[in-house]
């Protein structure tokens, strides 16, 4: 019997007429390319549907990103955010047209441009400021209280490190100091503990949102609040990725697989903190970086006691095993060191969806750190939640709320 495939049954061989196999990478980009093309051509040739309307008047999304004072001087970054070209025709101050000149006479999408605004300013007064575009519209920008914008000098930014350090680093080595108290503890007290732990992580991971959420609403860039919840997904695909690379590298036994070790556990809480701080850190060096020194210094002491509590979180799967893949301080130095990295940011590059997505990004890293504490719980009987775990999450969100408050008041 002959054991050759009917021409219905031959697997489809992508060759040319020459026989050759065309490459897998060209395959899947062909299709892709070829709609650009196409939607391109229909583009220029302004296919019906696809052509400009005459009489619409354009639509004029303008953000503004940054306000810096000097002497003599305001200084705003405008970024478009509209489908059209934006062109600042005049700047009012205060019912006073101001001089001013801009890096770029034409905004185009997503653009942005510097505008330097010529006015004597009086520290501590209050203005607004409009900025009015070539077709009538208005940009409203609002100065609570006038204030000299500090000078990005390296000075400034040794500064900015060394507030990071007093708000994520020292706060959470100091709260590791807790090790001994978590040793001695029974094994319903540290379910206990997790309890705490999860409940703070579950506070940290929709402060954060909320806070995300909010920050990228007050622009359209880039697709707005969207960008929150990509870093939320992103994050949590990252540190799953993680867990199941270390996963693969620290089996012990038959099954490891599927469980998360004290160790691993301990590494993926500091790094879902570590990432929260990194948005904390962002919102000190942005306040600074606008002048707004009296909300930085109330920003520093009330994060620096929101911190001390997380080291207590990382310690807390480490209560009757020693640490293996790395020691106290160095995941102390993970949780914390990323806020260093905040302040940076924040005082150099600050941009409301930038803050939005590392908030998003940090709220999906503590979300997941959180939902893998869940089956450590449980306790002999397999109740995962008891009166004393559910004491300790309300602890932990009581504990972070309060905390908070300090950052706002």
């Amino acid at each position: 019997m002959s054991t050759d495939a009917t021409p219905e049954q031959k697997p489809y061989q992508d060759l040319t007429p020459e026989g050759r196999r065309l490459p897998r990478w060209f395959l899947g980009l062909a299709p892709l390319i070829l709609s650009a093309i196409v939607l391109g051509l229909l583009s220029l040739a302004q296919a019906p549907g696809l052509a400009r309307l005459g009489d619409v008047p354009p639509r004029e999304e303008v953000a503004i990103e940054s306000v810096r004072l000097s002497a003599g001087q305001i200084e705003l970054v405008a970024r478009n955010e509209g489908p059209d070209p934006v062109s600042i025709a005049q700047v009012n101050v205060s019912d006073y047209f101001a001089a001013f000149t801009q890096s770029r006479a034409v905004i185009d999408p997503l653009q942005a441009t510097t505008i330097k605004v010529t006015y004597d300013w009086v520290e501590g007064d209050p203005y607004e400021i409009a900025l009015i575009t070539s077709a009538g519209g208005k940009i409203l920008v609002a100065i609570a209280a006038a204030a000299r914008s500090p000078e990005k000098e390296p000075s400034f930014f040794a500064l900015m490190a060394l507030l990071g350090v007093y708000v994520g680093v020292i706060p959470v080595i100091l709260g590791m100091l807790w090790l001994p108290f978590v040793r001695r503890s029974s094994g319903a007290w540290v379910r206990g503990l997790l309890g705490f732990t999860v409940g703070l992580l579950a506070f940290l991971g929709f402060d954060a949102t909320i806070e995300g959420w909010e920050l990228a609403s007050q622009t359209g860039a880039f697709g707005g609040p969207l960008v929150v919840l990509l870093g939320v997904m992103l994050a949590y695909l990252l540190l799953e990725g993680l867990d199941g690379w270390l996963k693969g590298h620290r089996r012990t036994a038959v099954g490891a697989e599927n469980t998360t070790s004290p160790g691993r556990l301990a590494l993926l809480i500091a790094a879902g903190i570590g990432m929260h701080n990194l948005g904390e850190g962002l919102a000190i060096g942005s306040a600074y970086a606008v002048g707004s020194l009296g909300l930085g210094a109330a920003l520093i002491v009330g994060f620096a006691i929101h911190n001390t509590t997380e080291g207590l979180a990382i310690l807390s799967p480490w209560a009757h095993e020693p640490p293996r893949l790395a020691p106290p301080r160095l995941l102390g130095l993970i949780a914390g060191a990323p806020a260093i990295i905040g302040c940076l940011l924040g005082a150099t590059v600050y941009q409301p969806t930038l803050a939005g997505f590392l908030l998003g990004f940090g709220a999906g890293a503590v979300g997941q750190v959180a939902i893998k504490i869940l089956p450590m719980l449980r306790d002999k009987a397999g109740r995962l939640l008891t009166p004393l775990t559910a004491a300790g999450m309300i602890a932990g969100i009581a504990v972070m709320y309060l905390t908070g408050l300090l950052v706002r008041a």
